[in-house]
């Protein structure tokens, strides 16, 4: 069975940091590229970042750049997200994602809350 674990949300001050983990199991990790989507209340899923299988690549969204990090550990299965400086606006439902690019294949985790609220 493959499964996408995310651990390291909850709530946080603006300004404040946070990195998320999500462990997979049941796929060959290397040969996926991972990402990290977000869903705010009332809004559509959108991606916040992307890293490669090897992790050479990397890709943001706009609103991000410069504050979030991604990166993979291959030998862990577990891709990262370093949150920091973090704002109110990036409140959301944070989605840890295995895509098989060529394949087409895709794996979603369960979400993890992030709130950032004084």
């Amino acid at each position: 069975q493959v499964q996408l674990v995310e651990s390291g949300g909850g709530l946080v001050k603006p300004g404040g940091s946070l990195r998320l983990s999500c462990v997979a199991s049941g796929i060959t990790f290397s040969n996926y590229a991972m990402n990290w989507y977000r869903q705010a209340p009332g809004k559509e899923r959108e991606l916040v970042a992307g890293i490669a299988t090897t992790g050479g690549r990397t890709n943001y969204a706009d609103s991000v750049k410069g504050r979030f990090t991604i990166s993979r550990d291959n030998a862990k299965n577990t891709v990262y997200l370093q949150m920091n400086s973090l704002k109110p606006e990036d409140t959301a439902v944070y989605y840890c994602n295995a895509l098989r690019v060529i394949l087409r294949i895709n794996y979603w985790g369960q979400g993890i809350q992030v709130t950032v609220s004084s």
